[in-house]
């Protein structure tokens, strides 16, 4: 029963789930090469210059002193961003 309803899940497919991810983690998949304080000033710099993404963002109540992203915003992120790896 278990493994059916998992199977119907819109994120079983998918490399990167929507789910909370800190920002030091989202940072680090969309930089890995990069260390910690550069991966999130990179990642931070990303959002902040895309327009579209900052409205929706502010739109949801975004607090970009809050240590995580909240599933909605990964969301977000991943619809303007793409995911990680991409």
């Amino acid at each position: 029963m278990k493994d059916e309803k998992k199977k119907n899940c819109e994120w079983d497919d998918r490399e990167y789930p929507i789910r909370v991810y800190t920002k030091v983690e989202l940072a680090l998949l969309y930089n890995p090469s990069q260390n910690m304080m550069v991966a999130i000033n990179t990642l931070s710099r990303w959002i902040r210059m895309n327009g579209p993404l900052m409205k929706e963002l502010e739109a949801i109540g975004y607090n970009k002193f809050r240590h995580c992203f909240t599933p909605r915003e990964i969301e977000l992120i991943f619809k303007y961003m793409g995911e990680p790896g991409m």
